[in-house]
Formats: C-alpha cells, structure tokens, sequence
C-alpha cells in the first residue's frame, strides 16, 4: 500500500482569524508537519492577511484570496486546489484545532482508492474563546480531565477523545454514521479530485461537501471512517449564511448527483477557472 509523498492542508476561512490563529497553532505542532498549509480564503478583511503573514516564517503557508462576493466557500476551494501542488489533500476549516498526531493519522490510513472521513470534537464557546496556544502545545485541551475541569459536561461524544488505539480502531469500525466526505475533517488524492472536477460551485451552504463525496463514491473511490483517529477541535460560532434556500437547493443537487451517477461536475474547476 503506497502512502503518500507529499501531503497538504487546505484550511477555509472567512472573517475570523481569531480562531484561524488557534488553529494554525495545532499545524505548529504536527508530529508529521504539512508540505504546505493552503488558506483558501473567501474574503475576508486585511486582519486575516495580516495574521497568515505573520505565520509565513513558520509554516509553508499559501494564501488564496478572492474578493468578497458572498458565500463562495465551493469556489475558492476549487482555486485552493488548483493552487495546491501535494499529491494527498486534507481539508479542514478555520474552526477546527487538530490534535498533533492529525496528519500523521491521515497519513497512516490513506490509501489509493479510498478518501477518509473524519470528525470533531465541539468544544462550547467559553472553552473555545479561553484556548490559549499553552494548551494546544502541550496536548491539554484534548485531555478530558482538563476539559472537565474548564467546566466541559461529559457525555458520550467525549469518547472521542479517548487516545486509545484499540479502543478508537474499534469505535471506526462501529460507528453507524457514513463515512461520507466532511469539509472540516476529510482527505484524499489531489488526482481523484481533480478528476471529478473539483467543487460544484453552484452550491453555497450547507451539503456541497457531501455532494463533493458523492461524485468520489460514482468515481469508484471507497471511503475509510476514521472520526475516532483523527482528532480536532471543534470551536464554537453562528452561521449567519445558513438560509432554507440555499439548503433546498442543494440537496436537490445532491438527489440528482446520486440518482445519476455524475462524476465531473458541470460547475467545477474547467468551467470557471
């Protein structure tokens, strides 16, 4: 089983570098650093490219931007891929801090053939504004004990936390949610993207990674779940740009791409770049 030579991380974000600086410290940090780390931003303000550019010394930052033109999160993730040179992609968001093993997690299961299906961990808003980079260093703040004592309640997604390698091999396996494509925990081979033609950019919120998947599956790729391997950390925010319209549309979209076994989409990187 070939593993990849070269793996990046594509990181989405918009107007919030508050917590895209908490999460360039888990990249930090990384027991298997990335290749390159490429922001795809969706227009955000000049305080986003200040704080990339102060990250540039320490890690193989790229920076793709376009101007603000409403949620086009579907298009500048085409362009990121385009800009991308790594032969294996995660995709992540500006929300999600990754624990230190995470590319070396997402190393170790990829295979040709497959895209693998990560999760989060969602940490409340207080726990989320309080994270310091002290935290993210030295691994605490994905230690249940320390959660606990910032005032986390214990339920039973708190298992995924469990650093157990027995424990979460048999939790992937069991789990009964689909390992489908998830934006903000998923990777696979830049070719196989490239092949079903990127992102269907003529969704906005809400499923458009999903479909992004369900184009992988009609190509031939399977799927590995691995959302107890491969750990971030959910921080909290509102979504403004999630609106019934948008939501409909796109899983009429979806319903079509499955029903008709579409692989490139007509909206993708050929298209429009």
């Amino acid at each position: 089983m070939s593993k990849p030579k070269t793996i990046g991380v594509v990181i989405s974000t918009y107007n919030n570098p508050a917590w895209l600086e908490k999460t360039l410290w888990g990249y930090l940090y990384q027991t298997r650093p990335a290749d390159e780390i490429v922001i795809a931003d969706d227009g955000s303000r000049d305080d986003t490219r200040q704080l990339i550019d102060s990250f540039r010394p320490l890690l193989p930052i790229k920076h793709v931007w376009h101007e603000d033109k409403g949620f086009e999160k579907s298009r500048i993730l085409n362009k990121a891929l385009l800009a991308a040179e790594s032969e294996y992609l995660i995709f992540t968001d500006q929300d999600c801090v990754p624990r230190k093993d995470f590319i070396a997690t997402h190393e170790a299961y990829a295979e040709e053939g497959f895209f693998l299906s990560g999760g989060y961990f969602k940490l409340p808003m207080d726990i989320s504004k309080a994270l310091t980079q002290e935290d993210v260093s030295t691994e605490r703040a994905f230690d249940l004990g320390w959660l606990k004592s910032q005032g986390l309640k214990m339920n039973f997604k708190c298992s995924k936390l469990v650093k157990n390698q027995m424990f979460t091999r048999l939790m992937n396996r069991i789990t009964p949610r689909g390992a489908t494509w998830n934006g903000c925990n998923a990777s696979g081979w830049r070719a196989d993207m490239l092949r079903i033609n990127g992102y269907n950019e003529e969704m906005h919120y809400g499923g458009q990674d999903r479909e992004f998947g369900e184009r992988l599956f009609n190509l031939g790729i399977k799927s590995k779940q691995i959302c107890y391997s491969a750990i971030v950390l959910h921080l909290d925010h509102k979504r403004p740009y999630k609106t019934k319209e948008s939501m409909d549309k796109n899983k009429a979209i979806r319903k079509n791409t499955r029903k008709s076994g579409i692989i490139e989409t007509p909206n993708g990187i050929k298209q429009r770049h």
